[in-house]
């Protein structure tokens, strides 16, 4: 498996930012193989531009006027699920292609299976690219807009003698298919001729047959050393109503002959396609040479594969239907709603894909980019602001009872420009659980008993008593004692070595927290038999008695906050309600990808 590669090389004032897929077992790749790669960005003077082997491509097109200065592409997803981080790259490289260029993207569904479609999956998808930030405007389409003309060219085949209806099983389809090392037979029914093939297809069409019982099959070479041009079925029965066309047809066309045709029809010039399509270029072009109808041209490049995630739709359904998540849009779903539930960005997102490049060869990209990519979105944006989510109580007995401080704090230190807020101190607190121990180990710097810590925005405070439950043992209440003259922003030179957040016990807000890590405890979790035996059983961990400061009483849901020390949340534009606050943690604060591009940098 090759591993995802990234770092920065400086030549006086010009800087080389690259992003790679490289063997590791490679000690070096020169600048050709890395413009090959097409993941290559360069800066200069402040100046970027970026550029892969699709768009070298295009612009030879450009050229030699292959298409007469045309760029046209197409996002072409089939509605049997939820889209997910995989298809969002997909997304950013059509839309993006088609917009650098001057040209057009569609977007066309896939719905030549009616049996795994539905229309919820069509609004699902149109809302997720729609949040991505693109635009078809008015191109929609469908691959059933063109279910008569498909039907028309599959008897312009038959006519011609390049297509014909087949009577054997599938188990039979597949014996006589032959081997990786070993040419196919021909069908028995190879040979039928024009009319009765006509006539036996005309027959299918009006549901005369059962599912199984024929196909439609184009009549290529059954000695090919690529099985998909071994006569491969491009229509099968399939007696299912449609979510668009109802139960008009009971025979349906296969992707791999509608999605030539749909090119076709539509004017796309670059028909650009994830790495598993590669071995069924040959029939595109096939298809559409043999009805002799305008030709796109197919492009492959490398699918995302994530670590700790698993990108197939089958198996991701598969942990819907079994219940071993909430439903498509669990915050631990690789799924684009997922990923914004989960209080991911369209623009951290936009970021990522293109971070990680277009490149030729499958790679396996590491998560803590992901990652990266929201916490570099939110550092300047996004509002810090203090919560607990194991409290401990603390009071602060030389405070005056009764009475409350309006304490000033900054907004966000990466962006002064947003000013400041007020948080009520009193002379109850509450402080996390973990920044208490009785019995510290050398350089703790939290609180201990005779030990001191700053308050953020605040005061400095000693614990001076310590009180547990008598029967269990538990601590449950500190005693402290306050110095008067360190007041955050009074001036005070006296220095501490740990620095507590807090909320104040009387203005609290209680809140529900919900802590998510990765769903696979595997980096790679397909390499498994079974790729459910790797799900981790603590992927979420939820937390019901936290506090938060005030001022988040009435955050508006998918607003977004760092809470200091742990993390970037989202209120869940799900679950959370007017007076029922539920955070999901985005991201933690630790930045395990901005360390590794630091020391490589």
């Amino acid at each position: 498996m090759l591993k995802y590669g990234r770092g920065r090389f400086k030549f006086g004032k010009i800087v080389l930012r690259y992003n790679i897929e490289c063997d590791q077992r490679c000690s070096r790749l020169s600048v050709e193989e890395l413009n090959d790669k097409g993941a290559m960005r360069m800066t200069t003077n402040g100046s970027s531009t970026s550029s892969n082997f699709i768009q070298n491509i295009i612009n030879e097109d450009f050229d030699t006027n292959k298409y007469g200065g045309r760029v046209h592409t197409r996002f072409p997803p089939e509605p049997n699920g939820y889209l997910h981080i995989g298809h969002a790259k997909s997304i950013c490289l059509n839309f993006g292609l088609a917009a650098k260029n001057g040209g057009l993207c569609n977007l066309r569904f896939d719905d030549t299976n009616p049996s795994k479609e539905e229309v919820e999956y069509v609004d699902s998808i149109k809302t997720d690219v729609k949040w991505l930030g693109f635009d078809w405007d008015d191109r929609m389409y469908y691959a059933s807009d063109y279910f008569d003309q498909l039907y028309e060219y599959a008897v312009q085949l038959i006519k011609t003698g390049q297509a014909y209806v087949c009577d054997l099983s599938a188990e039979e389809t597949r014996d006589y298919r032959g081997t990786l090392t070993e040419p196919g037979k021909p069908s028995p029914y190879r040979d039928r001729s024009v009319e009765e093939n006509l006539d036996l297809f005309e027959r299918m069409k009006a549901g005369e047959f059962p599912e199984g019982a024929r196909v439609l099959r184009a009549k290529i070479d059954m000695a090919s050393p690529n099985l998909n041009m071994r006569d491969p079925v491009i229509y099968r029965i399939m007696k299912a109503s449609h979510h668009r066309t109802g139960d008009k047809w009971c025979i349906y066309p296969m992707y791999d002959y509608a999605h030539p045709i749909s090119d076709s029809i539509e004017g796309i010039t670059h028909s650009i396609c994830t790495l598993e399509f590669e071995d069924h270029r040959p029939l595109y072009d096939w298809t559409l040479d043999a009805l002799k109808i305008y030709h796109p041209q197919q492009i492959e490049f490398a699918r995302l594969n994530l670590t700790y995630t698993v990108m197939s739709k089958r198996k991701l359904r598969q942990l819907v239907e079994e219940g071993y998540v909430s439903g498509w849009d669990d915050p631990r779903m690789p799924t684009i709603s997922g990923l914004r539930r989960r209080g991911y960005t369209p623009e951290a997102i936009r970021d990522f894909c293109e971070d990680i490049g277009v490149a030729k060869a499958n790679s396996m990209v590491d998560i803590a980019m992901l990652e990266h990519s929201i916490r570099e979105y939110l550092n300047s944006r996004a509002p810090r602001v203090m919560a607990v989510l194991r409290p401990l109580k603390v009071v602060i007995d030389n405070y005056p009872a009764g009475q409350v401080e309006e304490l000033d704090a900054e907004i966000n230190p990466e962006n002064p420009a947003m000013g400041t807020r007020k948080v009520p101190f009193s002379r109850e607190i509450y402080i996390e659980q973990d920044d208490f121990l009785e019995d510290p180990p050398k350089k703790f710097f939290r609180l201990s008993p005779g030990n001191e810590v700053r308050l953020k925005h605040a005061y400095i405070i000693k614990c001076e008593r310590v009180v547990k439950d008598e029967k269990t043992g538990a601590i449950i209440e500190l005693h402290c004692a306050y110095d008067p003259e360190t007041r955050s922003g009074s001036g005070s030179t006296r220095k501490v070595k740990g620095t507590l957040h807090w909320v104040s016990a009387a203005h609290a807000v209680p809140a529900e927290v919900r802590l998510y890590d990765h769903l696979f405890n595997r980096e790679n979790p397909d390499e498994e038999k079974d790729f459910k035996s790797c799900i981790n059983t603590n992927s979420l961990e939820t937390l019901t008695a936290c506090l938060v400061e005030p001022g988040l009483a009435g955050a508006p849901l998918g607003s977004r906050f760092q809470f200091l020390r742990h993390g970037y949340f989202i209120v869940d534009p799900v679950d959370a309600k007017p007076g029922a606050l539920v955070f999901n943690r985005i991201v933690s604060l630790k930045d395990s990808w901005a360390k590794i591009m630091k020391k490589n940098g």
